[in-house]
């Protein structure tokens, strides 16, 4: 999937036109197994600096090669970074589930993870 970047216009409720720029969210799988979470403007481009490594103080610089493995654009930065954000919170289980396209499962494994806390709040504290 390549973003070019191509702006939208769209109008808002009040009948104001506003620019949305759209936005990668994207899932990297890193050399040693573990998963890299990022927004762009240029997927492709971006992908590719993590490829050649170009910036020496981020993650996946000691962890190359990565590999693209799950993106999705939205239509605004708001929306991207709520993407984001949401996803950098998630277990290794759900982003292997978002990967796959699997959402049953992403739902399965939050109701696991609920019944795991309500467990352990039920635990007797020593």
């Amino acid at each position: 999937m390549i973003l070019r970047a191509a702006r939208h216009v769209v109008e808002t409720k009040r009948g104001y036109q506003k620019n949305l720029m759209p936005y990668a969210v994207y899932i990297l799988r890193c050399s040693d197994g573990t998963y890299y979470t990022g927004l762009t403007k240029d997927l492709e481009g971006r992908v590719q600096e993590h490829e050649i490594g170009i910036h020496p103080e981020s993650y996946t610089f000691r962890r190359r090669p990565v590999k693209l493995e799950w993106s999705i654009v939205t239509e605004s930065y708001q929306e991207a970074f709520q993407w984001e954000h949401r996803i950098k919170g998630w277990s290794r289980a759900k982003k292997k589930a978002l990967i796959r396209g699997d959402i049953d499962g992403i739902h399965e494994i939050v109701k696991s993870e609920r019944r795991q806390k309500e467990q352990n709040k039920k635990k007797p504290s020593r």
